[in-house]
């Protein structure tokens, strides 16, 4: 008899700060399948507060979305002296950035990544290689 094996996604839970309902309605789609537990926020603040509970292991983390730029609120959850998350902060833009800029997103991020360069089916296979 076969024992099931456990999958990369296991209980693992994802926030996604995403403000365009057709993207995240992919990603939670495929997040699901893929047996992810996925939360969505489309206000900037909120996603903000959500991701400051630490219930979640990955932050997705779009730049233009409401209330809050998300470089701001990738910049306050990662500022000096702020409470350590637990959570993987992935950022997903489609903006074409500057090369300082991307490099100082990235420095804070733990990941970048252009929407438009990835299907969710990759981005499910990005996500599992996240410890």
């Amino acid at each position: 008899m076969d024992t099931p094996q456990s999958t990369p996604a296991a209980g693992r839970k994802i926030l996604i700060v995403e403000d365009e309902h057709f993207i995240s309605e992919l990603y939670v789609r495929a997040l699901g399948r893929g047996g992810y537990d996925v939360t969505v926020e489309v206000d900037g603040k909120r996603g903000m507060e959500l991701a400051q509970t630490n219930n979640f292991d990955i932050v997705l983390l779009d730049l233009m979305i409401p209330t809050m730029t998300g470089i701001d609120v990738l910049r306050q959850l990662r500022a000096p002296g702020a409470k350590p998350l637990k959570a993987k902060i992935i950022i997903t833009t489609n903006l074409e950035q500057r090369e300082d800029i991307r490099a100082d997103i990235e420095s804070h991020a733990d990941a970048y990544l252009v929407k438009a360069e990835i299907t969710p089916r990759e981005l499910v296979a990005f996500v599992d290689t996240i410890k």
